[in-house]
């Protein structure tokens, strides 16, 4: 599935020039993941952490990044059965592999094969894909099918080939956010491709305020509601700039692929954004897999998650853009 930045972030205008020594504001920007990251952080010590930052992307890209031929996911896509994983790859495992069984396979790291054949994704398409390669294809799908045992991965079909991408952004986040708090840095965000991890207030000792952006289908960019962020995570899926238009009914729909059919499914329902206080990861996982199960499931899965807070946008049988509120989630101006 892709993803895209779904949130803009109110940031403030910060300055590293500060008239006390409690009161140190910190931004810092850049690139990480194929991305852009922001992080706002507040330092009585006025430490700089450029380069420690840095370092923690370089190893979260050399373990997860299907994007560097080198890093240790795509030698196990290419074949390399030698791989010893780290820490970083089996957190994402485990919890991509919860998040699997949870949403009855609806996210799944495995499912890049089909994505490629059918052109949605980076890789080659399959031309004149028919039942019969499909059916080929859906043998290598399920990540049930993987397993780490002494920290090898271990593949029932070689060829099976895992992407942690809709997992990843929000897994550096919590990396990053992680060693904010192993400096005591109580009040910071941490943002990349629109996936945000927050702790504290920030610099005007108010929660962080996050924008969900609006679903504009010409491309301009504006903005649904607001939300407060209060030591929380917050994670959006979708892809609505990628559409198709139903000739008979104009409703609008946006392509996702079924898992469990190999085909692409029409869905109404087009960003999903999910907060709660749990790793960024976590909610990474489970905004993509909303957009699998499509609104109405999603509406079902959220009533036996009450932990997960949520903002679904979805385009109704008039083809009007609607909204749904799940769990309490508290809205602001």
């Amino acid at each position: 599935m892709n993803k895209i930045i779904l949130f803009t972030l109110i940031f403030l205008t910060l300055s590293c020039k500060n008239s006390t020594k409690s009161e140190s504001k910190f931004q810092l920007e850049g690139q990480a993941l194929g991305t852009m990251f922001h992080m706002t952080y507040v330092d009585s010590e006025q430490r700089h952490f450029e380069k420690q930052i840095d370092s923690l992307i370089h190893v979260v890209n050399r373990s997860l990044s299907t994007y560097i031929s080198f890093s240790d996911i795509s030698k196990i896509n290419s074949g390399d059965t030698t791989i010893i994983v780290d820490a970083m790859f089996i957190e994402v495992f485990k919890k991509s592999k919860r998040i699997y069984q949870e949403t009855d396979g609806y996210f799944d790291p495995t499912i890049g094969v089909l994505v490629n054949a059918w052109g949605f994704g980076p890789g080659e398409k399959i031309e004149k894909l028919d039942s019969v390669k499909i059916k080929i294809l859906l043998e290598l799908v399920g990540l049930d099918k993987v397993e780490i045992i002494d920290k090898r991965v271990i593949k029932k079909h070689n060829k099976t080939y895992l992407d942690f991408n809709a997992i990843a952004k929000g897994y550096a986040v919590d990396v990053l956010g992680r060693f904010f708090e192993k400096k005591h840095i109580k009040n910071y965000l941490v943002e990349i491709g629109g996936e945000v991890r927050t702790r504290g207030v920030n610099p005007k000792n108010k929660p962080w305020k996050i924008a969900i952006e609006k679903p504009n289908f010409d491309g301009t960019r504006s903005f649904q509601t607001f939300i407060n962020l209060e030591d929380e995570s917050i994670a959006t899926s979708g892809n609505y700039r990628k559409f198709k238009i139903d000739n008979k009914t104009g409703e609008k729909y946006a392509h996702t692929l079924d898992p469990k059919t190999g085909y692409p499914s029409k869905s109404n329902l087009l960003s999903t954004s999910v907060i709660a206080k749990l790793d960024c990861a976590d909610v990474d996982g489970y905004a993509t897999a909303l957009m699998s199960l499509g609104f109405e499931e999603s509406k079902l899965f959220l009533k036996d998650h009450p932990e997960l807070k949520a903002f679904l946008i979805y385009s109704d049988e008039n083809g009007d853009i609607k909204t749904y509120e799940a769990n309490n989630i508290k809205l602001v101006k």
